[in-house]
């Protein structure tokens, strides 16, 4: 049992965590460049070399891969999926399939849009929306490779729940009537969906279309969220940081959640500033508070959102989140401990 322990963990160690690639860093900064190795600058320019290498190395990788893999997971396809579940088991449907589905937060309202003109409850396509941007295999996996496994699949655990309560909520309101009727004089309107089944070679070609696509799209967030975390993690210091967002501080669960909001960047972006967050001894749910924050609540999706909701469906929609992330955040921190 304990060999089977030790290989996993080599395995998360040298293809997740890549300790190999930093352990080559350090050296290249010490040796090369001799760069002290308790500077400022050189612990600022290890993360920042490190974490973006890293980063673009696993994200290239895994959204190949789940690209391919979910090559054949159409909006169409996705439609007819739900359409065949009703109750609280077409909401956990509708939030599982948002976490397969490779779509941000702004390409997510289309396909809202998409599924609320097929017919489908309101609720349903509203749990949908909110895993999607919140919950997907590539970010997971690279949470993983920044902190843990058990704390991956919490984030994952969490982010259905948050979903599946929001469009039970929704629905149990009848908030179906606060949905703009141009959307709703248009349903059963499929379209703009078509399912056409791939070949392998156009998996292929769609998962090298994706990578770049995706890459092209999220390049510079990735940088400017590294470069704020390697600021963070080699100047900003530890007192100031736990005093703002430590847990000592009652409210750090609020400010991140605030904080998030006007924030516009993926999830591949902000992972490096949680990463150095909690490295400053930030609590871990006040760091997913603020990663929910912006994936699930930037400012340009709630832009967006408000052109196909009235305000008040738009509110009670926000509004489930905030209180989701808001829970989120403090029972984290309250059971920490079973997490690092």
């Amino acid at each position: 049992m304990q060999f089977i322990k030790d290989f996993f963990s080599f395995l998360n160690d040298a293809f997740l965590r890549m300790t190999w690639l930093e352990s080559l860093i350090n050296k290249l900064l010490s040796e090369v460049f001799g760069l002290n190795e308790q500077t400022y600058l050189r612990d600022s320019l290890s993360f920042f070399i490190y974490d973006v290498i890293k980063i673009f190395i696993l994200l290239t990788v895994l959204i190949y891969l789940s690209a391919y893999i979910q090559s054949n997971i159409t909006p169409e396809r996705t439609r007819q999926t739900l359409s065949r579940y009703k109750g609280i088991s077409g909401h956990f449907v509708g939030a599982l399939l948002g976490t397969v589905t490779p779509f941000c937060s702004c390409s997510s309202i289309p396909i809202f849009i998409g599924f609320t003109k097929a017919g489908l409850p309101v609720g349903v396509t509203f749990s949908f929306l909110i895993s999607s941007p919140l919950v997907d295999l590539a970010s997971v996996i690279l949470l993983a490779s920044i902190f843990n496994w058990t704390i991956a699949i919490a984030y994952v655990i969490v982010g259905l729940v948050i979903a599946v309560i929001g469009g039970l909520l929704i629905d149990k309101f009848h908030m179906e009537k606060h949905i703009e009727s141009f959307i709703t004089d248009q349903k059963n309107n499929h379209q703009g969906f078509e399912f056409v089944k791939k070949t392998t070679k156009e998996k292929h070609a769609y998962a090298f279309s994706q990578v770049k696509e995706i890459i092209s799209r999220v390049w510079i967030y990735i940088f400017i969220g590294v470069g704020i975390g390697a600021i963070i993690h080699g100047y900003v210091p530890q007192s100031f940081i736990e005093r703002v967002l430590g847990q000592n501080n009652p409210f750090s669960v609020l400010i991140a959640t605030i904080v998030g909001v006007p924030m516009y960047a993926d999830i591949f972006g902000t992972l490096p500033i949680a990463e150095a967050l909690v490295l400053k001894g930030v609590g871990i749910g006040t760091v997913l508070a603020l990663m929910m924050a912006v994936t699930a609540l930037n400012l340009p999706s709630i832009i967006m959102l408000k052109k196909v909701i009235k305000p008040k469906l738009l509110t009670m929609f926000v509004s489930i989140v905030v209180v989701g992330i808001i829970v989120t955040g403090y029972l984290f921190n309250l059971l920490s401990h079973l997490f690092i």
